[in-house]
């Protein structure tokens, strides 16, 4: 790319930066911005800034948010006694799509793995023990990718919910074993949720 003008070079570099961009999606990103109008590059500038600037985590669940509470925490229609943990933002949005789920979500921004460094620590499992000692849960269905890391996390999160009583299920049916949550579709992500069990 030492061919390239310095501004494109930059962009290219920042598209490659973004997860699963390639060199060539990378160029044909900064080509389409190039062709773009000058109104319509800077709105699209902008949609980034705002994107940074304005969203944040919400402050019951963890998930994405633009007010401190999210609309569905806030949603007086949903079932507020049953939490759903899943991995991260992506798995919210996939079970929302199923249309079936009329419980929370609480995000725990990743999972337990010590090859990465990752332990309970750095997950929000201490947000979700606060909302289960202040709220009148009824069941906790734990939604982590059913991969190594995930029925680790699964595991851990089981453990320590255990002496308090609470139902814990997790969601079985249709993933198979290695699968994420957001690649799912409808149907199976509604059978894995019907075919939770207990751990």
């Amino acid at each position: 790319m030492d061919t390239l003008i310095k501004p494109l070079q930059d962009l290219i570099e920042k598209f490659r930066s973004l997860d699963g961009v390639g060199k060539k999606s990378a160029m044909r990103m900064a080509f389409s911005v190039l062709d773009m109008e000058n109104s319509d590059a800077f709105d699209f500038a902008q949609a980034i800034l705002d994107a940074k600037t304005k969203i944040g985590i919400c402050t019951v669940c963890q998930n994405l948010s633009s007010e401190e509470i999210c609309p569905i925490c806030s949603s007086e229609t949903r079932d507020h006694s049953v939490i759903c943990v899943v991995e991260d933002y992506q798995a919210v949005l996939a079970l929302e799509k199923v249309k079936e789920f009329s419980g929370v979500y609480h995000v725990l921004h990743g999972t337990i793995s010590p090859m990465k460094g990752i332990g309970p620590d750095k997950l929000k499992i201490k947000e979700l023990l606060n909302r289960i000692n202040n709220e009148d849960i009824k069941e906790v269905i734990v939604a982590t990718n059913p991969t190594v890391e995930g029925e680790a996390t699964a595991m851990y999160i089981s453990k320590i919910l255990k002496p308090l009583e609470i139902k814990v299920t997790r969601i079985a049916n249709g993933l198979p074993v290695g699968a994420d949550l957001e690649y799912a579709d409808e149907v199976t992500l509604y059978r894995a949720l019907l075919g939770r069990r207990d751990i």
